[in-house]
């Protein structure tokens, strides 16, 4: 099994809109991809949440059953049509991938 997990920090304004609302968008567009390809274990999103303690104000959190099945994620369409509105929208994106 491999876990990928990313944080974005979103700028304040961005594509006409403010954090929280981009934020929400950006969480329903990354839901959007949670069944795209088959060996996906495991995929949520979560918004920083008042009074609980975050730097980044978005968190993917997902499981695949393989490399195989991550890279088939990550370069399905549904997917890479996410890209030009996350990157116009974040200030800065940390990731990590690891078996266990």
């Amino acid at each position: 099994m491999i876990k990928h997990i990313v944080m974005w920090k979103l700028k304040d304004f961005a594509e006409g809109a403010d954090r929280a609302t981009n934020a929400a968008k950006m969480k329903e567009k990354l839901e959007a991809c949670a069944a795209l390809v088959p060996g996906t274990l495991k995929f949520e999103v979560a918004l920083a949440q008042p009074g609980l303690e975050a730097t980044y104000d978005i968190v993917l959190y997902s499981a695949f059953d393989s490399k195989g099945a991550l890279d088939a994620y990550a370069d399905h369409p549904t997917h890479q049509a996410l890209k030009p509105f996350i990157g116009a929208v974040r200030e800065s994106r940390q990731c990590m991938d690891y078996h266990i």
